[in-house]
């Protein structure tokens, strides 16, 4: 198993969207993360700065964000393209984090 980490960037005042979004997240969405070998994922707001910090298990070195060639990827980007940080396509700018400590 495989820890990932990144921050990504809510835009001011969409903290309750974000979170109803997520909350309804598409059936077909939670298979294809599950599919892919994503066994958890969490993600955490820092109210202060609005960034949104990222932590996935997986099962290889891919996770969530390697997937963005699947239709349903590039559909639920430009669904939450309008409360974020986006790129050009859609996708989330998203920043990797370092892990620089773990304890089991």
């Amino acid at each position: 198993m495989y820890r990932k980490a990144f921050k990504m960037y809510l835009n001011e005042g969409q903290k309750a969207i974000y979170i109803k979004r997520h909350n309804e997240i598409w059936p077909e969405l939670t298979k294809l993360l599950k599919d892919a070998g994503v066994s958890e994922y969490s993600i955490f707001l820092d109210e202060e700065t609005s960034t949104l910090f990222a932590f996935q298990k997986v099962s290889g070195q891919s996770g969530s964000q390697d997937l963005g060639q699947t239709e349903i990827v590039k559909k639920w980007w430009a669904f939450m393209s309008d409360i974020m940080k986006t790129n050009p396509d859609h996708s989330p700018v998203t920043v990797p984090l370092e892990e620089v400590f773990y304890m089991e």
